[in-house]
């Protein structure tokens, strides 16, 4: 389980996440997520294979993690999939990105094989929450 402090100290020390299924609809929940941490400051990088080289929320989008320029500063990523998608999800983001700190799966996306990889290599894991709902708490 996540505790208060370590939230805090995600909200406070990420600067570049790459939103992994970020929906270009304005409608869906994956849009306002992104929209409310650009809000923040964070920088968002869209990884969308379905609207790879369009722009969503002013950035432009990639279709894998492993097309991501300067991976090295993505320091979180999150996750709009369906939780089977999670492991391949990790495992690009263990191999191609450098300095990721944490790996945050969205309300109702979880994978308890792919979160203690991430654990093992490291990474502080986030499960089942919402940035937008937790950073302001």
């Amino acid at each position: 389980m996540t505790t208060r402090a370590e939230i805090d100290r995600i909200a406070e020390e990420t600067k570049v996440i790459a939103v992994v299924g970020l929906s270009p609809k304005p409608d869906r929940p994956s849009h306002g997520v992104a929209r409310f941490l650009q809000s923040r400051g964070h920088r968002i990088i869209p990884v969308n294979p379905g609207h790879a080289g369009q722009e969503i929320l002013g950035e432009t989008v990639y279709a894998s993690l492993g097309e991501v320029p300067n991976a090295d500063q993505v320091d979180m990523i999150d996750i709009f999939r369906q939780s089977d998608a999670v492991p391949a999800i990790v495992d690009e983001a263990l191999e191609v990105l450098p300095n990721l700190r944490t790996v945050w799966m969205q309300i109702g996306v979880q994978h308890a094989d792919a979160a203690a990889k991430a654990e093992a290599a490291g990474k502080t894991v986030v499960q089942n929450m919402c940035p937008k709902i937790e950073f302001p708490r």
